[in-house]
């Protein structure tokens, strides 16, 4: 059997990861984190230096809290 080498492109895959398409596709997952996590959390996304980020974090006391106590977040993630 024959071996095969994959060579990449990096300026392609910077550009993949940097893409307005990558940033949808992260912001669908933020959304479900957000939406698993309840009131009192926000998300954003902004595309970085390398590749496109997003965020949730506890915005309210009361979700800081509850984020402190029981992992919320942590738990959205699965």
């Amino acid at each position: 059997m024959a071996k095969v080498r994959v060579e990449l492109n990096r300026a392609g895959v910077r550009e993949l990861l940097r893409s307005p398409e990558m940033k949808a596709v992260v912001t669908k997952y933020a959304d479900a984190v957000l939406k698993r996590c309840g009131t009192g959390y926000e998300r954003d996304a902004y595309t970085g230096k390398n590749r496109v980020n997003s965020m949730v974090w506890a915005k309210s006391g009361k979700a800081k809290r509850e984020n402190a106590e029981n992992n919320t977040l942590l738990k959205a993630l699965r």
